[in-house]
C-alpha cells in the first residue's frame, strides 16, 4: 500500500498535539515511518515565515498579506518535503493544511471563496490528504485552554467571533469532504483517543 497523509485540525486549544502523539504512535504500531510537518513551518523558509505570521506586527497585517504567506509556508512544505517523502514511502502526519486557510482565512477573515480557490490551485497543484481529523471544539473552551498554555500569538488574540466563523466554516468543509473525519474533543479523552484511533485504522 502507498504511503499516505493524515492532517490533524483544529482550533487553539483544540488538543492537537495529543492527538499527533495518538496518530503517530498507531501508525508506528502499524509498521509505517512517519514524517510529522506542521504549517505554517517545515522547512527553513517556511519557519521564518510562521515567525513573520505569528508577529505582533506595529502595523496593520492585512488579510491579503496574512493569506498569501500561508500559501507561500504551504508551497515550500508540500514541494520540499511532504511529496518527496510520500513518493520515498514515508507516511506524512501534518499539524494543519490547506482546510486551516479555508477556516481561518475564509470562515474567519471572510476572504472571497474564488482567492482561496486561486491560490489553493496553483500552490497545491491538486495535491490533498487522505484523511484530515477535525477536532471540534467550542471556541470559548478552546481559547481558555490555549491561555493555560501561556502567551497567545497574533492570531489566537482575535475576538471570539472571528473563531465562531472559523468553526462553522471547519464543520461545513468537513462535511463536504467524504476524507474529512469531526472528532467531538469536549467528550473524555479516552473517547477522544478510540475515535481517532478508529479513524486512522479506515486508512491503514
Amino acid at each position: 500500500m502507498s504511503a499516505k497523509c493524515i492532517v490533524i485540525e483544529g482550533l487553539e486549544g483544540a488538543g492537537k498535539s495529543t492527538a499527533i502523539d495518538v496518530v503517530k504512535t498507531c501508525l508506528i504500531d502499524a509498521g509505517k515511518q512517519v514524517v510529522c510537518t506542521r504549517e505554517p513551518g517545515g522547512t527553513p523558509m517556511a519557519e521564518a515565515i510562521r515567525e513573520c505570521v505569528k508577529h505582533p506586527w506595529q502595523e496593520q497585517v492585512t488579510v491579503e498579506a496574512e493569506l498569501m504567506l500561508m500559501y507561500a509556508a504551504r508551497a515550500q512544505l508540500v514541494h520540499n518535503v511532504m511529496l518527496p517523502q510520500l513518493k520515498q514511502g514515508n507516511w506524512i502526519l501534518a499539524d494543519r493544511h490547506d482546510m486551516s486557510s479555508q477556516a481561518y482565512q475564509g470562515g474567519g477573515r471572510q476572504i472571497d471563496q474564488a482567492m482561496l480557490d486561486s491560490l489553493r490551485t496553483m500552490t497545491l497543484k491538486g495535491f490533498e490528504p487522505d484523511l484530515t481529523i477535525y477536532l471540534d471544539v467550542e471556541p470559548r473552551t478552546g481559547l481558555q485552554r490555549a491561555r493555560g498554555r501561556g502567551e497567545l500569538d497574533r492570531i489566537e488574540l482575535e475576538d471570539i467571533s472571528f473563531f465562531e466563523r472559523t468553526r462553522e466554516r471547519y464543520l461545513s468543509l468537513c462535511r463536504d469532504n467524504s476524507k474529512a473525519v469531526i472528532i467531538d474533543t469536549m467528550q473524555n479523552l479516552e473517547q477522544v483517543h478510540i475515535d481517532i484511533t478508529a479513524a486512522v485504522k479506515k486508512v491503514l
